[in-house]
């Protein structure tokens, strides 16, 4: 019974982990038949945990990406080769910030680049330009 316990700290029980009660010396877990190393089951713990991160790391991505595309479908209509004046491109970025480069590659650097830096995210940019229609 002391063996089985021994890896088990005091209020963490790792999935496949047997728990051994010292009143009843029965175990109870998930699955009788299957036995996880403690290295195991932290290492399943942490992919567990990185796939609830990586999902709430796309869930807040996709939140950005959407507002990404509702400015580019407002200021372009999603067009890179979109002209209006000095501003070029799908998010109307000013030529002198392209620096001549009017590639898809250097617009989406560029955008990306100026919305982290006056308005922190994707997101705060859209309630921006939906207040004042524009960005």
């Amino acid at each position: 019974m002391k063996q089985s316990n021994q890896n088990v700290s005091n209020d963490t029980i790792y999935v496949g982990e047997k728990l051994v009660l010292p009143s009843t010396a029965q175990s109870a877990s998930a699955s009788d038949n299957v036995q996880v190393q403690p290295q195991q089951a932290q290492s399943s713990q942490q992919t567990t945990n990185q796939t609830q991160s990586t999902n709430s790391s796309t869930n807040s991505s996709s939140s950005s990406n959407s507002a990404k595309d509702w400015i580019a479908s407002h200021e372009s209509s999603g067009s890179y080769g979109a002209s209006n004046g000095q501003y070029y491109g799908k998010y109307q970025i000013s030529k002198a910030s392209l620096n001549g480069d009017y590639s898809a590659a250097n617009q989406e650097r560029t955008a990306d680049q100026y919305v982290q830096s006056r308005y922190g995210s994707w997101d705060n940019a859209k309630s921006f330009w939906q207040q004042n229609g524009w960005y």
